[in-house]
């Protein structure tokens, strides 16, 4: 009954938990690994510069949140990402008088890529990872053959979103932040949200409950392609024009992806949290600060993810283990008492 007892004592910790205790993990050895070559790790600077490297990979991941918890995945986000940053670019064209209608244009266009690809995933029943790789590779195609370098020019007006900020906490994290709570307001307060839990979980069970299952997962396709378009305008407000390699450089599909699943949300959908999420982001920017401040080796830094991302996964699926162990035993155990003699 001990090894029950710790299971169900382990349950009691939800992902987000686990997140946060490594967080506040790596934070405290981060704080000591920088201490040693002379740096404050909690000093106004550097703790912007940890927030400010947050922000894009934030919004991408929120996005990817909800694709995820469908048991879909988002490969196009980084060529969204460099679409989005060139249609604000060149649409605002140095103007500050076109900053609103780029930023509207931009998102609509993002949210027409999101549509694209919930229909391919649910009319042409193509699997998401599939359809949202061939979505990328056309955009690609476009932005390869259409630029050959920068283009656009963003006013300084907008350039401030992403130079700002109020004390050590830049002005484009607070806006992550509130996206990422009117996201999770979303997922947990509307109809829509429950069923992206549900499709999540069982698309076969949601349809027998009468659930559209389609709605949920074209919703979240576009509000990922939304979150990405966010980022995109970030990125061209912090270099001043749009580039068609920002988001592929980035690498934010994958990143994107390890974050979420870092926070504990399960690949195979139904479970999680965008704070996990947010957790999960929080993490790669101070493991990434932490080496750049030691200046540790670039290559290593993706042997650090890796290795973070392995020993997530793997507490996950222990837990996940403990848990159907913990569910099963006490059946097991009175179909045992069951089968014993009356007065053995």
């Amino acid at each position: 009954m001990s090894g029950i007892a710790r299971a169900v004592r382990r349950r009691r910790l939800d992902p987000t938990a686990i997140v946060l205790i490594a967080l506040i993990g790596v934070i405290v050895i981060g704080a000591i690994l920088v201490s040693t070559v002379g740096r404050n790790f909690f000093s106004p600077g550097n703790i912007r510069d940890i927030l400010t490297g947050m922000s894009v990979l934030g919004f991408v991941a929120i996005g990817q949140t909800l694709v995820i918890l469908c048991a879909s995945l988002d490969l196009s986000v980084p060529y969204v990402v460099s679409l989005s940053s060139l249609i604000a670019a060149q649409t605002m064209n140095g103007s500050a008088a076109n900053i609103a209608p780029a930023v509207l244009l931009t998102l609509l266009v993002a949210a027409l890529i999101g549509l694209a690809n919930g229909l391919i995933v649910t009319q042409l029943k193509v699997n998401g990872f599939i359809a949202t790789l061939g979505t990328g590779l056309i955009i690609k195609g476009y932005l390869d053959t259409r630029y050959q370098g920068t283009a656009g020019s963003v006013p300084a007006e907008f350039q401030l979103i992403g130079a700002t900020g109020i004390g050590p906490v830049p002005v484009s994290t607070i806006i992550m932040i509130v996206v990422a709570v009117l996201v999770a307001l979303f997922l947990s307060r509307t109809r829509t949200g429950n069923h992206i839990f549900a499709v999540g979980g069982s698309v076969a069970v949601s349809r027998l409950s009468g659930l559209h299952t389609s709605q949920p997962l074209i919703v979240a396709h576009m509000l990922c392609s939304i979150t990405a378009a966010f980022a995109g305008l970030l990125l061209a407000s912090r270099l001043g024009v749009g580039s068609p390699t920002v988001g592929s450089q980035g690498g934010y599909d994958l990143l994107s992806i390890a974050a979420v699943v870092l926070g504990g949300t399960l690949l195979l959908g139904g479970r999680g949290s965008v704070w996990g999420t947010i957790g999960g982001v929080a993490i790669f920017a101070v493991l990434d600060n932490v080496m750049s401040v030691m200046q540790v080796n670039p290559f290593m830094k993706d042997v650090v993810r890796g290795v973070v991302i392995v020993a997530a996964v793997a507490v996950y699926t222990g837990r996940g283990v403990e848990r159907r162990r913990a569910r099963f035993t006490p059946a097991v155990q009175r179909e045992e008492a069951a089968r014993e003699p009356v007065g053995s």
